[in-house]
């Protein structure tokens, strides 16, 4: 069992130290300096440096991402991995040997696997919207061949659910992992959202030309990932030699950074963290308002009991939104914080090695009994 690790406590005003919220924090920023970055566009970000833990191809070149291909065979049932867009590149889902929820699912017995690697915005897609992003998703999937198993971390969690609410028929099963969509239930994220007038978002997405920096917010963060804090996302000890290269790996991908279009952002800020649309039945996605109930697909919903990002009641929250039959959801929670749920070793040890068999698994045994 995972060891919980005690919460610091902050000043007023400081900006807390997980890398997932920073696009929140940066309003809070913002208040703080009262708008003393200099002005100038973001620079567009390069290609990440550092290499695949999964071998894949290029399947699709789109706007928004690569659709990267982790396949070993042709045939079987697909799984598309929505990673999260929110920062930092997709290699969260494939970060390291034993870190990775790509090589978990394969070794699974997962065969036909994809991963929606985000691109950094550039100032020509400013203004882009959630409906880009759903968009081509949808182009994603059909390239694929659908219907898929849909598999969302985090912020890719809302996305997927959102695609499965306005295309039911090409989501086969949904698997939602540490994805916040109720921000009626308290969180740090919701939180941090509500606490800045709505004039400061619009100032921090026109500082940045349209776009929100990456690069801007690694800059002037005031707390870098401790040793201490990238063990407990690793779930393992750093204190040995040989973990140096794990460490480093994980600094890398912490400063390598994306840009957010504005308008997407902003969408995020104000409809989901501080309307809560999904959840209030408000979002419309593609010319349509969407419906939870109309995901009648079987769910998988995993949660961190250490997670102050997206706590866990609000993880599985979810269950009582949807239209799928309570016997076909399934629910499970880690003694992990946000970042061990996709990079954690010992949630890759007990978590996804379950989620790959629920996949895997078949559920006429439970429409059986459920008749």
């Amino acid at each position: 069992m995972a060891e919980k690790t005690g919460k610091q406590l902050r000043a007023p005003g400081q900006v807390p130290g997980d890398p997932v919220l920073w696009p929140f924090a940066a309003a809070q920023l913002a208040m703080n300096a009262w708008f003393g970055w200099l002005e100038r566009d973001p620079p567009e970000q390069a290609d990440s440096s550092l290499p695949w833990t999964t071998a894949n191809s290029v399947a699709l070149e789109l706007a928004t991402m690569r659709l990267r291909d982790c396949t070993r065979t042709r045939s079987g049932q697909p799984a598309l991995v929505c990673a999260p867009y929110a920062l930092h590149r997709a290699l969260i889902a494939d970060f390291a040997p034993g870190h990775s929820v790509v090589q978990s699912l394969q070794n699974g017995g997962i065969d036909r696997i994809y991963l929606t690697d985000w691109r950094s915005s550039a100032p020509h897609m400013r203004y882009l919207s959630i409906d880009s992003y759903l968009g081509d998703l949808n182009v994603a999937i059909d390239e694929i061949g659908a219907p898929v198993d849909l598999v969302g971390l985090c912020q890719g969690g809302w996305l997927s659910l959102l695609y499965a609410a306005r295309f039911p028929a090409k989501v086969r099963r949904l698997v939602l992992v540490g994805a916040p969509v109720d921000l009626s239930i308290e969180s740090r994220l919701s939180q941090l959202a509500r606490d800045a007038p709505e004039m400061l978002y619009d100032q921090l997405v026109a500082r940045g030309g349209g776009n929100v920096s990456g690069e801007e917010m690694r800059r002037v963060w005031s707390k870098a990932p401790s040793r201490d804090d990238i063990a407990a996302a690793l779930q393992v000890d750093l204190a040995p030699e040989g973990s140096a290269t794990l460490l480093a790996r994980f600094e890398r991908w912490n400063t390598e950074t994306l840009n957010l279009p504005g308008a997407y952002y902003l969408e995020i800020v104000n409809w989901i963290f501080r309307e809560n649309r999904i959840a209030n039945g408000q979002f419309t996605a593609l010319g349509r308002v969407i419906d939870l109930k109309d995901v009648k697909a079987p769910v998988f919903l995993l949660a961190g009991l250490d997670d102050d990002v997206v706590p866990a009641a609000q993880a599985l929250a979810t269950a009582g939104l949807l239209g799928t039959p309570p016997a076909f959801i399934a629910a499970a929670s880690e003694p992990s914080n946000h970042l061990g749920l996709f990079m954690g070793a010992r949630t890759h040890v007990h978590a996804w090695p379950a989620i790959a068999e629920w996949l895997r698994g078949d559920l006429s045994n439970v429409l059986a009994r459920s008749a």
